[in-house]
């Protein structure tokens, strides 16, 4: 059988053989298997070469892992997004693939409908993760109290970001929509997403709504 057209396009990163194959049989004729890699190198060349929608990425592997692969693809550019799929369910784990860029992580128990749907639900841009594993990412990314104003110049915050980051922000701020951002920068709306996410993790913060306060606050926006 083969997936219907609008399928999303599956890279299946996995250091070991026999579970890409069981991931590639389990999917099949749910999801467009577009490729699979073994090794972080392998990856990075797989995301530039074929471009998939979702990456479905194991966290541990060697030369750095899940981790390494999400870093060096958003070096590029334009990633795609990445959904973690380990055997661990260790905090740790689960938080640190998040805050370098996952859309949702869930454990090898899953069954393959349920990991499609999975697939089908990152592509689309929600955050998914399996039922025990959300609280870790709740926790760690739960707001403490609101940071007191602070002026551009001199905010260790706002150093964190990089200049186009900063763009994204103001043009965020200033309630324009993905679409929107990425006609004005000349950039596409996924990489518009992923500059977001990007703020979001170094901000420590939940939404655009927040974002958008937190802009204000340091005088970003007029």
């Amino acid at each position: 059988m083969r997936p219907g057209p609008s399928a999303p396009r599956v890279l299946i990163v996995d250091d070991h053989q026999l579970f890409r194959a069981g991931v590639r049989s389990e999917l099949e004729g749910l999801v467009d298997i577009a490729g699979d890699a073994a090794t972080v190198d392998d990856a990075v060349r797989e995301i530039e070469s074929i471009r998939p929608d979702v990456v479905l990425l194991d966290v541990h592997m060697p030369e750095g892992g899940g981790v390494e692969v999400i870093r060096r693809a958003a070096a590029e550019g334009d990633p795609p997004r990445f959904l973690a799929l380990s055997v661990s369910d260790a905090a740790e784990d689960v938080i640190a693939v998040i805050r370098a860029g996952a859309r949702g992580y869930v454990t090898k128990s899953i069954s393959g409908p349920e990991l499609a749907d999975a697939v089908r639900r990152v592509n689309e841009g929600d955050a998914v993760f399996s039922p025990k594993l959300a609280g870790f990412v709740l926790d760690a990314f739960a707001g403490g109290p609101p940071a007191p104003a602070a002026t551009a110049d001199h905010d260790a915050e706002l150093d964190q970001l990089t200049p186009r980051e900063r763009e994204v922000l103001r043009h965020l701020a200033r309630g324009y929509m993905y679409k929107e951002i990425a006609l004005r920068l000349g950039i596409s709306a996924k990489t518009v997403e992923a500059h977001v996410s990007a703020v979001l993790r170094k901000l420590q913060l939940s939404n655009r709504h927040e974002l958008s306060r937190w802009a204000v606050e340091r005088r970003l926006v007029e």
